[in-house]
């Protein structure tokens, strides 16, 4: 057989996808008045999504545990690599860490410091090379090399849902509300980082296309755009970094999901791209 990867439901990688690279998924949770609801299994709506009262949490160590193990037995010896949300960000990447050293050392666990299909990328790229042969150590380096090549932006509608997570400064807060500022958010050493304030949706969405250019540089480069529940806007973002980056091997469109959309607010964009990521077959999609 070959390695297996793991991966969280905050990854945002298309089922198809994970199919194709027979990638696991655990999923993340969703915590509101309908009790604890399971991304990517039970049915989570945007009225849920957007109350002020839902909050989230990671992925548990029974659920962790049930999937490492029939990983870990499918992969006949091989071996399972599992590719987890940002540790400063979520528990799941310390509830991975507990798990695998009770399974023991064939499973290795990756922080991917990001979010969205920034986890998603190195995911792939991980499951990449295990279809390639790679043995436990080159697939969980192909990962690393992943998150070490990848560039996350966000940009938000509002910040009530940023207020409410505790994702954002209380000056930063203030400041957003008070003159209704579009903030534009980078994912920096695992942690969501403001790098503009922008007076309109506008002009965030062109500040965050520009920092995703020049981060992609001339070569070729995976993309990622994600929503919550603005599929027009991404279908622009889309079409915008289509004409202005030279060499897209991969265009991929998501959506954020109940996890990262509970953070970020209705009406949210975010672009991930990954420039050591190549060859990803997107015919399935």
């Amino acid at each position: 057989m070959t390695v297996i990867v793991v991966t969280d439901s905050a990854a945002r990688i298309p089922a198809a996808l994970r199919e194709r690279y027979r990638i696991r998924e655990v999923p993340m949770h969703v915590l509101g008045a309908d009790g604890d609801l399971r991304e990517g299994i039970d049915d989570i709506g945007q009225d849920v999504i957007d109350h002020p009262d839902t909050t989230t949490s990671g992925a548990i160590p029974a659920d962790l545990e049930e999937v490492y193990s029939q990983a870990l037995e499918d992969s006949d010896g091989d071996g399972v690599v599992a590719v987890h949300l940002s540790r400063r960000l979520s528990g799941t990447w310390s509830a991975g860490r507990l798990v695998a050293d009770k399974l023991g050392p064939k499973i290795r666990i990756v922080d991917s410091r990001s979010v969205g299909l920034g986890i998603g990328f190195a995911a792939l790229a991980a499951a990449q090379a295990a279809g390639d042969g790679a043995d436990r150590d080159r697939v969980y380096e192909a990962a690393i090399r992943a998150t070490s090549t990848t560039e996350c932006v966000v940009c938000v509608q509002q910040l009530d849902n940023l207020r409410h997570s505790g994702r954002i400064s209380a000056t930063t807060k203030l400041l957003g509300s008070a003159l209704s500022i579009k903030p534009v958010l980078q994912i920096v050493d695992g942690t969501l980082t403001l790098t503009e304030k922008q007076r309109t949706m506008t002009r965030a969405v062109a500040k965050m296309i520009d920092i995703a250019v020049d981060a992609a540089g001339s070569g070729p480069v995976s993309v990622g755009v994600l929503d919550n529940f603005a599929p027009e806007l991404t279908e622009q973002v889309a079409e915008e970094l289509s004409s202005r980056l030279p060499k897209i091997d991969a265009l991929i469109r998501a959506d954020m999901g109940p996890v990262l959309g509970s953070h970020v607010g209705s009406g949210a964009v975010a672009i991930a791209l990954c420039t050591s990521l190549v060859g990803i077959d997107t015919s399935v999609l």
